[in-house]
């Protein structure tokens, strides 16, 4: 965490960081534009952004776009702020906007010191699932073109996404469709994307999830409890406990 709070303790930093905010996924001629500072300028702050995981990056054509990564500052939360605040909660994991074709993007990062193995059968398996996702199972039969829908163990008649597996490579790669169905204002959204994408790096894990094709004015219910569903799934990997922060304990399951 001392490269977390190294970054942010640079006020150009953490305005990069409040621009990406405000709209998610821009460029660096976009950013260089909201400061004084020159294009290496720029650059070097951006490099220890993304040295610290706060900034992930993706090319679209010849473009570079910078994403903000909520994952850490929710690491920050769980370890100590919400012993004191619980309902900063919320605040600290919001995330903005990135327009592309007028559909947002949002992406997310977190290293596990857990195996590719270990990992894809946390995110597969209904009853790990359930113990870091909300107590919501996951049901599948994890083949490319198969169907999954997700329901609380607590309350089993009540559908809270659905879809179908894109992309199914085991331990490496899983493409789902997404089709929110908690509340009529999360239907309404209609289907979007989420991607698993697992790297091993030495004895541990590198996971990005991408969550695109929402809509450009997507409900943030959509995309915003990811941090806490990653940070959920790392503690629960490496620790074997659970979090006990109030939405993760919205749907509470002890099987």
């Amino acid at each position: 965490m001392d490269a977390v709070f190294k970054a942010l303790a640079d006020p150009t930093r953490r305005d990069l960081l409040d621009a990406l905010f405000e709209r998610d996924g821009q460029t660096l001629t976009e950013l260089e534009a909201r400061t004084s500072l020159t294009r290496f300028g720029v650059m070097k702050h951006l490099k220890v952004l993304e040295q610290a995981g706060l900034v992930l990056t993706r090319r679209r054509g010849r473009e570079k776009l910078h994403f903000l990564n909520a994952v850490p500052i929710r690491s920050i939360h769980d370890r100590w702020i919400d012993k004191y605040t619980e309902r900063w909660a919320a605040m600290l994991t919001g995330l903005k906007r990135e327009l592309e074709e007028g559909t947002m993007q949002k992406v997310f990062e977190i290293y596990i010191k857990t195996t590719p193995e270990r990992l894809w059968q946390a995110i597969t398996d209904p009853d790990l699932r359930a113990k870091y996702s909300f107590g919501v199972a996951t049901e599948s039969d994890w083949t490319a073109g198969s169907s999954y829908r997700s329901r609380p163990r607590q309350a089993p008649d009540m559908l809270i996404t659905e879809g179908e597996n894109l992309e199914v490579d085991p331990p490496r790669r899983l493409v789902q469709s997404f089709r929110a169905m908690w509340s009529d204002d999360v239907e309404a959204a209609g289907t979007s994307r989420v991607t698993w994408d697992i790297e091993p790096v030495g004895d541990s894990c590198r996971l990005v999830l991408t969550h695109d094709q929402l809509p450009e004015d997507a409900n943030e219910e959509l995309y915003g409890g990811w941090p806490m569903v990653l940070s959920g799934l790392k503690t629960l990997l490496e620790t074997g406990e659970f979090l006990t922060t109030p939405a993760s304990l919205q749907y509470a399951w002890n099987g």
